[in-house]
Formats: C-alpha cells, sequence, structure tokens
C-alpha cells in the first residue's frame, strides 16, 4: 500500500487533492494516436463492461492524463456500448468497440490495460484471458461471485506477473489513508479499538427495466451466460451471476475492516433473508445481519455490519469505536468525524500536528431536558484536515495506472482483494448455515 503518502505532508497543512478539469483533456496527448511512443506515459487501455458502472469508471478515467481508451466491449451494443463509445469520441479517444471480449483481444494488439467492469459471475474469466493475453487488469469487486473464481485470478497472476488491482476503492481514498495512517496507526487516538459498526441500506426500488426497442437478441444473452433480458438488468439478484447484497453493498466496507485491523476474521455469523421482496423473482435475500470476530495484537473486535432493504436514511458509513475516541468514516466526506471520550488524554497535540482538527461545539441539552443519570452529552465532533473532492474512484484507477509504469505500488493487489473476498464471501455460507462459521488462516492464501 502507498502507505507514505500522507506520513511525508507537513501536518500542520491540509491535504488537498483537486479535480482534473474536463476541458484539460483536450491539451493532453489523447489526440496524438499516431502510435505508442516508448518513452511516452501513455497508457493503452479497453473497458470490458460499459454499463453502470462501466459509466462512473469511463468518468474518472475522463479526468486521468495520459490515458488513451483504445476499445470499448459490451453484449448491449444498441445501449451501453454505443453510449459509451460516442462518449469517448468526443473526448478524443480513436477506439473500436465490440461485443465479443474474445475479438477485442485477438485484434487490438497495443493495449497496456483492461479495465473489468462486466457482472460478478465474468470476472474470473476475463480477468484471466485478460492477463494470458499479456494485459495489466483492473478489476472491479467483487473478484468473483465464487472464491473459485477468485481463486483462478490468483493464480493466473502469479502465473502471468502482470498487476491485477481489485476495485477496493476506498483503499486509494485520501480520507481512509489519512485514517489508516494517522488515527488508526500512528497517533493511536482512539486507544484500543473494541467494535466495529457498518452500514449500507438498500431503498426500495423496482426491478430494472429496459427500452423494449432495444432488446439483446436471446441468442447473445444465452452465449454470454443470461437466460433472458431481465436477469441481464437485474444480473445481482440471481445467485449464479451476482453473490448478493453483501457483495454488492457490504464488499468495499467490510475490506476497511481487514485493513485497519490489520487482521482477516476468526469467524463470522450472520443472518438473512427475503424479507421486503417475498413474492418476487429475487433469488439472493434482501436482507443481512453478520458479526464478525478478530483476534488482533490489541485483544478481540467485534464486527457488526447490516445491509438492509427499506430506505437510504443515514446512507453509509464504518464506526470504529475506540475506548478513547470513535472514528466514523464514508466515502460521502460530510459524515466523516472523530469523538473523543470525555475522560480521555488531550488531543491539542493532535490537533497541532495536523492529523485532526479543532472541533465543533457540542450540542448541548436542552435546559428543560431530565438525563438519565448514565447518560452524557455527545461529544463535540472533530473533522478530517482533508480536501477531496475527485470522483471516488479516481485515486484507485491513478494507483493501478502508475503501478504499471513503475512509479507506485498496488493499493488492492489480488492477494489484498482475495482476503476480503474469503471475508465477505463466507457470510453467505454462514446465512445458509445458520451457524457460526470459523475461519482458518490458511482460507486467506492462495
Amino acid at each position: 500500500m502507498n502507505e507514505n503518502k500522507t506520513n511525508s505532508i507537513d501536518r500542520r497543512k491540509f491535504i488537498k487533492v483537486s479535480a482534473a478539469v474536463g476541458t484539460a483533456l483536450w491539451a493532453t496527448p489523447l489526440l496524438n494516436i499516431s502510435g505508442k511512443n516508448p518513452q511516452s506515459n501513455d497508457l493503452n487501455i479497453a473497458l470490458i463492461g460499459t454499463g453502470a458502472q462501466g459509466q462512473v469508471l469511463i468518468n474518472a478515467c475522463l479526468k486521468i492524463p495520459n490515458i488513451r481508451f483504445k476499445a470499448v466491449c459490451d453484449i448491449w451494443t444498441d445501449y451501453n456500448q454505443k453510449r459509451a463509445y460516442r462518449l469517448l469520441k468526443k473526448y478524443g479517444h480513436d477506439l473500436n468497440a465490440y461485443v465479443d471480449y474474445r475479438e477485442m483481444l485477438a485484434k487490438e494488439k497495443d493495449l497496456d490495460a483492461v479495465i473489468v467492469a462486466t457482472p460478478d459471475f465474468w470476472h474470473a474469466q476475463h480477468a484471466v484471458d485478460c492477463m494470458e493475453a499479456g494485459l495489466h487488469v483492473y478489476c472491479e469487486k467483487e473478484m468473483s461471485n465464487t472464491l473459485e473464481g477468485a481463486k483462478k485470478i490468483v493464480r493466473a497472476a502469479k502465473r502471468t506477473g502482470k498487476l491485477v488491482q481489485i476495485g477496493h476503492q476506498r483503499r486509494s481514498n485520501p480520507n481512509y489513508l489519512h485514517c489508516y495512517n494517522n488515527i488508526v496507526n500512528n497517533s493511536g487516538i482512539l486507544g484500543k479499538i473494541t467494535t466495529i459498526n457498518g452500514q449500507w441500506n438498500r431503498s426500495v426500488q423496482p426491478d430494472n427495466g429496459w427500452p423494449k426497442n432495444y432488446e439483446i437478441p436471446l441468442q447473445t444473452l444465452h452465449k454470454f451466460g443470461f437466460d433472458n433480458m431481465h436477469q441481464h438488468r437485474n444480473w445481482r439478484w440471481y445467485r449464479n451471476l451476482g453473490g448478493g447484497p453483501i457483495v454488492d453493498l457490504g464488499s468495499h466496507q467490510i475490506d476497511i475492516y481487514n485493513w485497519f485491523l490489520g487482521a482477516t476474521p476468526k469467524s463470522v455469523m450472520a443472518s438473512g433473508g427475503t424479507d421486503y421482496y417475498e413474492n418476487s423473482t429475487h433469488e439472493w435475500y434482501d436482507t443481512v445481519l453478520a458479526t464478525y470476530k478478530y483476534q488482533t495484537e490489541h485483544g478481540v473486535v467485534r464486527a457488526f455490519y447490516q445491509t438492509i432493504t427499506t430506505n437510504s436514511n443515514q446512507g453509509y458509513y464504518e464506526s470504529f469505536l475506540g475506548d478513547q475516541g470513535s472514528l466514523v468514516i464514508s466515502e460521502s466526506a460530510g459524515r466523516a468525524g472523530i469523538y473523543r471520550e470525555p475522560a480521555a488524554p488531550s488531543w491539542e497535540k493532535w490537533i497541532e500536528k495536523g492529523i485532526i482538527e479543532s472541533p465543533s461545539e457540542p450540542v448541548a441539552a436542552k435546559p428543560t431536558a431530565v438525563l438519565d443519570v448514565r447518560e452524557t452529552v455527545a461529544p463535540p465532533k472533530h473533522s478530517l484536515p482533508i480536501s477531496f473532492n475527485d470522483p471516488y474512484h479516481k485515486p484507485h484507477l491513478e494507483n493501478f495506472f502508475n503501478s504499471i509504469r513503475g512509479t507506485e505500488k498496488l493499493n488492492c493487489p489480488v492477494e489484498v482483494g482475495y482476503e476480503s473476498a474469503v471475508t465477505v464471501l463466507k457470510v453467505n455460507e454462514a446465512v445458509k448455515a445458520k451457524r457460526e462459521i470459523k475461519f482458518k488462516p490458511s482460507d486467506f492464501v492462495i
């Protein structure tokens, strides 16, 4: 991990990360399409999967200089594929469009890397075939909807020597890097971490539809693993195509549990069910609650996670509770805050060093309010000295591209991504077994 980035910055200054101006793209070497210069920083890339997540990654890449899209691939030609192709053309990329990724790999001989943003059940095959073709891979999380698929990616990376970045983008987010380096580790201001809470609740919504005049032919759908258009548009709810809500929503956050604790769990218990969409075609449960037990060098940590179908109130966040303070963090930066326990040592020196900001004023109890004898006024909120206004995925993609160039190391290589895949996918096993599932150290190693 690129842990020294934050440490090397003067703590008295804010970390400033500014978004690239889209119009500046026209001044970059993107328009130089006469061939690849060995001395150039340009990287030629392709994207497999141009749906919602693929579009997010395109938008982030468009803010990164020296990246040239040479190809996009998607089976929904009249909708996703054409939209991505036209957008990239608009920004000066000279590229081709494909339906079958195998044709793309056979014809595109000037690629450096491929971004894989397809449904989870395709990740392993796409990643492995791209590595076998000599390309580095950025693979969206989860590595696969099965542990066997995730293992194939790890083995292929070892066999080919190609770089694989797993799309746990929080590991490159300046807010998370600052908290990992300076809140959890260097300062230790939380004290002994005892508990972690996390959630990402899904608001009720109908299944995804599609324009009837843009339907993918059944022959094409069957060729690429879908029974019908509904499966293609709602693959996350099907057991053979996705990994369920714990993968869709929980994966990013549970990865942070492992990272911040510097450990993998010893066990997991989980309960889940189809509580809301009871009469739908959904195969995966819509609600899951999981409890992990970690054994760290400082003692036992219980980590709780929930994703439920109800509404989006309170958004998504991770909360690390220590005996001297609490950290609440989220990709939604406005939710981040650090709270000191009244009996904890003063944090003034950490404010002076720029690790945290001065606290906001505590919310005073109303004069007429009657407090229980065990109740205390909420502690004041300290903010992070970070300004981050880029798309969430941009730093992680930049880390991947710079690792290809040899100037950085991957923040989430396959070995790390696999540990998270095991941690997350075992929840489904625990739900099915209706009992505590034990982890062995060997479970996390290929």
